[in-house]
């Protein structure tokens, strides 16, 4: 071989080697999502579309939605709200909505539902998630009726190609109905899958790997939220607090894991500071 011609090949290979190192070096980013109600005050304040680019230019590749009212995600018709999604390059993957059960609520579990998932659908939803019950929905009766309503409100769901999740406070936990806790209820009464928010099962004194390896599979979204090192176990940044996520994250197959949401329901800082510091953190992990 030629020397010059033996000097350009190894070059280039050498060239190849480097390349190879940088992209061992910086992996693909996490595909980290997040929970839009996080940033609430700053969507009322800027609006969505301000909102939008700036969870994306964090890192953010997904989000999940609250407050669908009439129709409309954010003051935003599906179209329109799907085309804020695609500009920005994130997806909606999942939302939260309520049962409506509650007077003056218009969209729910009891009101509209098909409604309600054919807009989620349309927006690219794979799932549809029960946020939360009020004080008011938590009697022994109003668990029976929720059974049913979460499993005819899966078959809606299905129908339309979306699945229908629950998504855990701590009283589900704390509370018992007939000596047993309401969250093991919800899991032997329905079909829907669960959102563990691993905040509110530490606050409740619950280990999620039990969950996990009791029903397993059952889980695919999970809410990453961080506990502070403080007597008031407030909510933290990710990564910053109490929980390990690392061991965790490890039973994430055994769960089912399929998207996971930072979320931080106050923070001390502003917000969009916090869920930075959350997705910088989760980058930098080995979990994740």
């Amino acid at each position: 071989m030629k020397r010059r011609t033996f000097l350009q090949t190894t070059a280039g290979l050498g060239a190849l080697a480097l390349l190879q190192l940088h992209t061992k070096a910086n992996p693909q980013a996490k595909a980290v999502g997040l929970q839009l109600y996080t940033l609430r005050d700053d969507i009322r304040k800027q609006g969505i579309e301000k909102i939008l680019l700036e969870v994306a230019k964090l890192g953010y590749k997904k989000v999940e939605n609250f407050g669908y009212s009439q129709g409309k995600f954010f003051g935003k018709t599906p179209a329109e709200y799907s085309q804020l999604l695609k500009d920005n390059g994130l997806s909606a993957v999942s939302g939260h909505y309520m049962t409506a059960r509650t007077p003056g609520m218009t969209d729910g579990l009891t009101k509209n539902w098909e409604k309600v998932v054919d807009d989620a659908a349309a927006i690219g939803h794979k799932y549809v998630v029960l946020a939360y019950l009020m004080d008011t929905e938590r009697k022994a009766e109003d668990y029976n009726q929720l059974f049913d309503l979460l499993n005819k409100g899966s078959d809606t769901a299905l129908k339309a190609g979306l699945t229908l999740g629950y998504h855990n406070h701590d009283f589900e936990f704390t509370q018992k109905i007939d000596g047993q806790k309401p969250y093991d209820l919800l899991l032997k009464n329905t079909n829907v899958i669960m959102e563990v928010d691993l905040y509110w099962l530490a606050k409740a004194g619950e280990n999620p790997m039990t969950y996990f390896n009791k029903y397993p599979n059952r889980f695919p979204l999970w809410h990453v939220k961080d506990m502070a090192k403080t007597p008031e176990k407030e909510f933290a940044e990710v990564g910053v607090g109490s929980i390990d996520f690392g061991a965790i994250f490890k039973e994430a197959s055994v769960a089912g894991l399929k998207h996971y949401f930072v979320e931080q329901d106050v923070c001390k800082r502003p917000p969009l500071e916090s869920i930075k510091i959350s997705i910088d953190n989760i980058q930098n992990a080995k979990w994740g």
